[in-house]
This record gives structure tokens, sequence and C-alpha cells, in this order.
């Protein structure tokens, strides 16, 4: 069947409806120049057998599928089990992501609260929503929480949180500010960890929200208690975002540091990397009415009903499709239904101790590396701070030549660090999950060594 499937006497009508006489007549007002004059250069169609065995062969040529990658920065590959795959193939969960009627969705309902509570527990805050889109937008929405508590507008941040994170951040708030400059970074160290001093230096009464990353966006972990404190003394609320979350099965959670507002990537928790997406944000906050107000999306509760059996509801959906476009808290569309309800499935299959035997396994892993590379002439890793899974690691030369040369030996060999900051050309960001094994581990180290002086 053709893409559009309009027969000749149905266009005839259609065209006759609109009182014109042919298709060039409906396309007349698209500029000459940027009109299609000849058919579109499409092969051939295939029978269903000849296009799958295209489609594989195409496959084939895609090295990067099969590369041992040592690359994360916000994307990680972790194990996603079968059985949660299965699961999501059922029809009941992968149609139904939305709950437009809500109450009749009980199924999709009680995900959804499961899903909060998961949230709640691993960012340590009694409040979280029902997911946000990924966590870029997820902090977005975050800081301009923020500004509506606290009726300021300026943010500060630090210069370790997700570049791409702080990017579009960045966006959001100079369209509502008109290109007006309302945003403090503070730069990460050179060794890559916070620079907690600096950031509590630049703190004034003018500030909506201090932005720090935890871990950080090299890898790195401070104790923010104290930044948390002097933001609050202020009068600001602080935030912590989070690309890792398999980190906070070791690290106490940001809730336990005096976060305001948590905001972490669920990926990690519940998708495979699939070349950088989709995403689930991760959103959760202080147990504040006013707060509670205005968190953005949508919560689900649970209560009974006149029979005293337990059931879900709505709670709250503060969004423009909901409410009046003034009131809305946020113009999300979805909650990124079916990404929760993976990342629910398969955290329910891990369990408590499985979250933590899974860090524990990330961060032997990364630890072995880095002594290992550290032993390398030419390399070292960049911060003696506490890193989780991913570290930052200075090399002989640039970041981008070792990238290319290891690629040609079937190896991604990290992030270049070089892309974000002219300064790190020379450093490489190094990531590891639990499925390197140690033979992974000691191929990457033997390529790297073949390239040490």
């Amino acid at each position: 069947m053709r893409y559009l499937p309009h027969t000749e006497a149905e266009i005839a009508e259609m065209l006759r409806a609109a009182g014109l006489g042919s298709l060039d007549e409906l396309f007349a007002p698209i500029p000459e120049g940027v009109r299609a004059t000849r058919p579109l250069a499409l092969e051939p169609a295939l029978d269903e057998l000849s296009l799958m065995r295209h489609v594989r062969e195409l496959g084939e040529k895609n090295r990067g599928a099969k590369m041992l990658s040592f690359l994360g920065a916000g994307a990680y590959d972790h194990v996603f089990p079968i059985a949660a795959d299965q699961l999501l193939l059922r029809s009941e969960l992968y149609t139904s992501y939305t709950p437009y009627q809500p109450e009749v969705a009980q199924g999709t309902l009680q995900i959804i609260f499961e899903f909060q509570t998961i949230v709640s527990e691993v960012l340590g805050l009694p409040l979280a929503n029902a997911s946000m889109y990924d966590c870029s937008t997820a902090l977005a929405e975050a800081v301009l929480m923020a500004r509506r508590l606290t009726g300021r507008e300026r943010t500060l941040m630090s210069g370790c949180v997700h570049p791409d994170y702080a990017a579009t951040v960045e966006t959001f708030t100079r369209v509502l500010d008109h290109g007006k400059e309302n945003w403090t970074d503070v730069p990460a160290r050179a060794d890559g960890a916070s620079d907690l001093a600096a950031i509590t230096a630049a703190i004034d009464p003018s500030l909506a929200c201090v932005v720090v990353g935890y871990p950080s966006f090299y890898g790195t972990a401070s104790d923010l208690r104290e930044l948390a404190r002097a933001t609050q003394a202020a009068g600001a609320l602080f935030i912590t975002v989070t690309a890792e979350p398999f980190a906070l099965a070791l690290l106490e959670p940001p809730g336990a540091l005096g976060a305001d507002i948590a905001v972490a990537e669920g990926q990690a928790l519940g998708l495979p990397p699939q070349f950088g997406g989709p995403g689930v944000g991760l959103f959760a906050c202080k147990q504040d009415r006013k707060m509670l107000q205005q968190l953005p999306g949508r919560i689900c509760g649970e209560t009974v009903d006149r029979h005293g059996q337990r059931g879900y509801v709505l709670t709250l959906s503060t969004r423009e499709q909901h409410i009046r476009r003034e009131r809305a808290t946020s113009n999300i569309c979805t909650n990124s239904g079916l990404c929760a309800t993976a990342l629910t499935i398969k955290m329910c299959i891990l369990g408590k101790q499985g979250f933590i035997a899974v860090a524990e396994q990330c961060l032997a892993k990364s630890r072995y590396l880095a002594e290992e590379l550290a032993k390398l002439p030419g390399f070292a890793v960049l911060s003696a701070a506490p890193t989780f899974n991913e570290f930052a690691l200075s090399v002989p030369g640039t970041a981008s030549d070792l990238v290319l040369a290891l690629a040609n030996d079937g190896i991604i060999a990290g992030l270049d660090l070089g892309r974000y900051d002219a300064s790190r050309q020379r450093q490489l960001l190094v990531a590891v999950t639990e499925k390197h094994t140690r033979g992974d581990l000691d191929r990457f180290i033997a390529a790297l060594a073949a390239r040490a002086r």
C-alpha cells in the first residue's frame, strides 16, 4: 500500500470541494524553488522477505553497535532483563500509556504510583511526580518551579552539571526572560569536582535557586550539606541533578543532603541506551503544600472506594491540557509513560538488594579500571575525590585523537571532554557498568597501554 492511499477519484473529489482544478493549483502557494518537480528517487518496492534481508544488511554496517563502549555522560549501558522486555510487550502496557480517563485506567495509575514510590526512595524526597521527558527538561522544570515559588529569576549553576542539561535550562529561561541574562555559571575545579567554596561565595538574595550535579558531570561526589544550608539561608531553593541514579544506591540521597528539589535521568534504571534516547526524567521535592501545588506534570495517589477496596486516582495534573493555560505549571504532553513503566518493571525485578548489588559492581569495576589506567605512562585519573562508575582521565595527546584511534580497534574509549571545554582537550570521561567483564576492562587497558608514553 502506498503511504498516501488516496485514489484518483478521491483526489478529484477533494480538489472539487476546495474549488481547485489540479494538484498543481493546490501547491501553487509553495515557491517554485522549493517545490519538487520530479518523482522522489525511491528504490523499487521490496517484498517482506527481501526488505528484512536488506534491513539486516544495513544493520551489519553499523560498527558502533558491536563496539566495546566506555561511553557514559548521561546514557549508561546497564543490563535490561529479558523478563522486563517481555512484560512491556503486553498490549495493556504499551498501548495505555496515558490516563486520559484516569480512574478507569487503574492498571496505568498503579504503575505510576509504584514509579513515584521508587523515585521518592531513590532521591530521598517524599513528593515525586509521574515522570518528565528526560533529565534536561526535568531540570528546566525544576528551575521554573523555583522561580515561581521564590518570585525571583536568577539561577546559579555549577559547572559540574551536565553541559547539555545546563543548555536546556538556559534555553527555557532565555525565552521567558526575553534574552535577559538571569544566569550565573560557576566553573568546575580543574580536577572536575564542584567548586563548593566559589558557589557559596556567589550566593546572594537575588537567587531563585542553586543547581549542583550529584555526582558531577565529571563523576565526582561531594558532601553538599553546607551548600544546601547556605542556599536556603539566602531564601533560594537547592536543586541537585543526577545523570547516573545507580550512584544513589551507595551515596546518600539528595534529600538527606538537604535538597529542596532533586531531578535525575532514569534511563539507567530501565532503558537501554538506544543511541541516546529516549530517557525518562525523575523529579522529587520536599513535602510542602506550596511545592505540591507547583509540582509540574502529574501525581497519582492511592485511595479506597466506597467498598473499602484500594484504588488509584490522578491526584494532581497541572499540565496545560488539563487546566487553564495561565495556571499550568508545565506544558508537558505526556509523562513518558512507557519509559516509566519500563523503569518500574526493571526496578521491581531488581529489588532493593539487586539495586545495591548492581551499584557495587559498577563501583568495583570502575575502581579497578581507574587504578590500572593510572599506572600507564602519560595517563592520570583527574580527581582524588570519590567517584562512582565514571571518572575523568588525563591522556597523552588529545582525547579526540585517542577516541578515533581506539575506534579503529573496535573500542569507544569514552567522551572527549574537549567537545564541551577547550581547556580539557587532553581529558577523557570514562564510564563502567556491571555489563563490563574483566576481559573487557583488560582489553581497554591494553589498548591504552599500546598508546602510552
